[in-house]
């Protein structure tokens, strides 16, 4: 039988949602607010969704003891207090919209986890907008 485990996390970040290939009037006309060139913060919530069979043995699709320390290590040390854009080298070449700050945790967390459970992560940027990858 398969179940769906998730442990929630929180982290805090700055970034500036800005295209260096379009025009300061194209990044402003589509980014708004979140182009400031000074950046912006958020607080972000981030929830990690394990799915799989039920081990026979231990009762756990996966230790989540074991899940929250992974995301301690590869994601809250990574991306807390940091200004993504500046700091974090995955955004040296990708925007760091909600969506790609999820992919980008996602592959964080991919390599150690079991490849037989899929994984799924929901990243809140504000408590109204958020996203899921994979999907």
């Amino acid at each position: 039988m398969r179940a769906r485990v998730s442990r929630k996390a929180h982290f805090n970040a700055a970034h500036r949602l800005h295209n260096p290939n379009w025009s300061a009037e194209k990044n402003k006309e589509i980014y708004g607010k979140c182009n400031y060139p000074n950046y912006h913060g958020h607080n972000y919530e981030l929830v990690v969704h394990v799915i799989g069979e039920i081990d026979q043995e231990s009762g756990f699709v996966m230790d989540l003891g074991i899940l929250k320390s992974l995301i301690g290590e590869h994601v809250e040390e990574a991306l807390d207090h940091k200004n993504l854009n500046l700091d974090v080298p995955e955004f040296k070449e990708i925007i760091p919209t909600a969506e790609n700050i999820a992919k980008v945790i996602f592959h964080k967390l991919r390599p150690h986890i079991k490849e037989t459970l899929d994984l799924q992560v929901t990243l809140y940027e504000t408590p109204r907008n958020f996203v899921t990858y994979p999907v």
